[in-house]
C-alpha cells in the first residue's frame, strides 16, 4: 500500500515493509549509474602506469562493482533479490576538474528481465567501485573524493523511461547500452 507520500515500503500503520512484486509483470529493464573519483593529477599518473602497490586500480574497481551489484540485497535493507542478465562496469578518465583535479568516471549499465528494476544495483555498483578505487590509492592520495553518485538512465517496468538531466559538473547523462 502506498502512503499519502507514495512511499510503497510502508505500510497503512507506518511500518516498514518489503513491497510485494508478486503480481508484477516480468519486462526488460535497464539502469545506467555514475559516479566520480577526484583525485590529484599524481594519482592518476600513479594509476596509469601500474605503479599502485595494491595493484591493478582500474580492474580491481570494475570487479569490486560487479561484485557488489550481485551482493545489492544484503547491502540495503528492502531491497529484493534479483537475477542479474548483463552488468558491466567502466572506469574511464574524463574531463579535469576547474580546479585541475584528475576525474575518474565509473559507469555501471545493468539489465534483467523481472518484476522489479535494477536502479539500486547500478548505483551500489558505482559506489563500490568508487570506493574500492579509494582504498587503493589513499596511500598516495588522501585527498581524493567520491561524488556524484547518480542514475542517469532507467528503462521498463509500469514508470517506464527515465533519463536524466544534465548536470553543472559536466557528467554525461548520454549513454549508449551497447
Amino acid at each position: 500500500m502506498k502512503t499519502d507520500l507514495g512511499l510503497t515500503h510502508f505500510d497503512e500503520e507506518g511500518r516498514v515493509q518489503m513491497v510485494d512484486i508478486s503480481s508484477k509483470q516480468e519486462t526488460l529493464r535497464e539502469a545506467i549509474a555514475t559516479a566520480v573519483v577526484r583525485m590529484a593529477q599524481t594519482t592518476k599518473r600513479h594509476i596509469q602506469a601500474g605503479e599502485m602497490k595494491k595493484g591493478d586500480v582500474l580492474t580491481v574497481a570494475e570487479i569490486a562493482g560487479v561484485m557488489a551489484a550481485k551482493r545489492t540485497a544484503d547491502l540495503i535493507p528492502l531491497c529484493h533479490p534479483l537475477p542479474l542478465a548483463s552488468l558491466r562496469i567502466r572506469c574511464e578518465w574524463v574531463q579535469d576538474a576547474a580546479n585541475g583535479d584528475a576525474q575518474l568516471q565509473i559507469t555501471a549499465t545493468i539489465g534483467t528481465t523481472y518484476r522489479t528494476g535494477v536502479e539500486m544495483e547500478a548505483m551500489t555498483a558505482c559506489s563500490v567501485s568508487a570506493l574500492t578505487v579509494y582504498d587503493m590509492c589513499k596511500a598516495v592520495d588522501r585527498g581524493m573524493s567520491v561524488e556524484h553518485i547518480h542514475l542517469l538512465h532507467k528503462s521498463g517496468g509500469k514508470s517506464g523511461v527515465y533519463d536524466a538531466p544534465s548536470t553543472e559538473n559536466g557528467a554525461s547523462t548520454k549513454h549508449s547500452p551497447d
